[in-house]
């Protein structure tokens, strides 16, 4: 295998990679929590989480992917004092939690298709898993690491000597929840301490998702799914585990805390994570006005793998700052990707060895998408290359990158944009023209575009 080295957070140094399993990975992902919208903000990472898996693939390596689906247990303020968020987003919506959570649960796979990011191996429901996750509790009782209050079953967090070693943040320097919009349990020992069991009472005596367990009927943390679902599909102790940034300090400190102290041992051997995006210098927001999604970026006529070109130009580890001139300067880059692509000349001859050797080392160095994208602008623009060379060896760069140019090679409407086609033209039939105006959108998050006539529809690829 290639050497791949990895910017581990836990250990904050750049480490060569070596699977715990000769030419296997195992890879855990922190999903979507399904209470609103996924937006662009989400995709940045879940785009970065792509890359990484594409390079794992790339580089020879068989890799079992598992994210989940956040649809009960996480709170407003990540801990354990805020409010949860599926009932928020109920009530916001005028909706049943689990009317919230398959909507938004679908709304993050349509996202997910339209830039492109391969499906996980397995795509898992919090909900699905919840009797595990009662096991995964009993047995920190039984181990003598959890105490109960009235409210909630509690992990003691200073019967883990290493809490804190992922953040650097010590257990002293927590501080209890100040403002007057949050309830903290009195019964608490410790403000580090988080919940593995919420019972359903004071606060939560009407939650709507409850399961009968020990201590009462209840609904689990948020913490204790993904060390419970990463269990039951990786084993004891996986190779990669990813996040956004923000998952540091609480949530992956306390996976690495109930699970170590679960098996006795290590939980996971890579920390990777993914830094934030911005939108034009603040922190995305819907009170802003700056809270965007997959179909705000349709509805500019913006193909949404010209966002995917965009993120790739940054480092995954370093803040962005997303602007729609940013994006629009993308768009033409990618627009003209495509149109030297294009013109390049199919033929059986292989991948330039010394490109695709530097390919690899930039994947290799923390994944250098910049400096791929870098490297395939100067593959396109090198003149001692035939054009046949060219085109084989982007399309290898592009197994990684996932910009469609595979299927730019054919140009053919997979069958699934024909289906829709049809349906549309039925819809056009019956003069419904709401349901007409929203296959075109469907067929625009595909990178495809609908040319009408009076009496016809044609199909061409999104070419903004």
């Amino acid at each position: 295998m290639d050497v791949i080295k990895f910017w581990n957070t836990k250990t904050r140094g750049y480490e060569k990679f070596v699977p715990i399993k000769e030419g296997r990975v195992s890879m855990y992902s922190c999903g979507p929590t399904v209470y609103d919208f996924t937006h662009i903000g989400h995709m940045r990472r879940y785009i970065g989480d792509d890359v990484l898996k594409r390079t794992l693939g790339y580089f020879g390596y068989e890799v079992n992917h598992v994210m989940n689906i956040t649809d009960v247990g996480h709170l407003s303020d990540d801990g354990d004092e805020g409010e949860d968020k599926m009932e928020k987003g109920a009530l916001k919506y005028g909706k049943t939690v689990w009317e919230v959570a398959e909507f938004y649960t679908e709304y993050f796979e349509k996202t997910m298709k339209a830039l492109d990011v391969l499906t996980p191996t397995h795509f898992i429901k919090a909900t699905d898993h919840i009797d595990g996750m009662i096991a995964f509790v009993k047995h920190l009782e039984e181990k003598g690491f959890t105490y109960e209050t009235p409210q909630a079953i509690y992990f003691d967090t200073t019967k883990f000597k290493e809490y804190g070693a992922l953040s650097g943040q010590k257990i002293e320097d927590k501080k209890q929840a100040v403002r007057e919009d949050v309830v903290v349990d009195k019964n608490k020992k410790h403000p580090a301490d988080f919940v593995l069991w919420f019972k359903r009472v004071g606060r939560f005596a009407h939650h709507t998702m409850r399961w009968e367990s020990k201590w009462g009927d209840g609904f689990p943390g948020w913490h204790i799914e993904c060390s419970a679902m990463s269990m039951e599909y990786l084993g004891e102790t996986i190779d990669i585990h990813t996040g956004g940034v923000d998952h540091i300090p609480v949530h992956h400190e306390n996976e690495i805390a109930q699970s170590e102290c679960a098996t006795g041992h290590e939980f996971v051997h890579f920390w990777i994570h993914h830094n934030f995006l911005q939108v034009e210098g603040e922190k995305m927001s819907k009170s802003k006005g700056n809270y965007y999604t997959i179909d705000d970026i349709v509805e500019k006529g913006i193909n949404p793998l010209a966002l995917r070109f965009l993120f790739l130009q940054a480092h995954y580890r370093k803040a962005m700052n997303f602007t729609f001139e940013s994006l629009k300067g993308a768009e033409n880059a990618y627009d003209r990707l495509i149109d030297i692509f294009s013109n390049l000349k199919e033929s059986e001859a292989k991948a330039d060895f010394d490109y695709i050797g530097r390919f690899k080392r930039a994947l290799g160095d923390d994944l250098d998408t910049p400096g791929v994208i870098a490297l395939m602008w100067e593959l396109l623009h090198d003149m001692r290359l035939d054009s046949e060379i060219k085109r084989a060896t982007v399309l290898e760069f592009d197994k990684v990158l996932g910009l469609g140019l595979d299927k730019i090679e054919k140009d053919i409407a997979p069958k699934e944009v024909l289906d829709l086609l049809e349906k549309r033209q039925i819809a056009r039939n019956s003069k419904n023209w709401q349901e007409s105006d929203e296959i075109r959108h469907q067929i625009a998050l595909l990178g495809w575009e609908v040319l009408d006539s009076k009496d016809d529809q044609k199909i061409s690829r999104f070419r903004p």
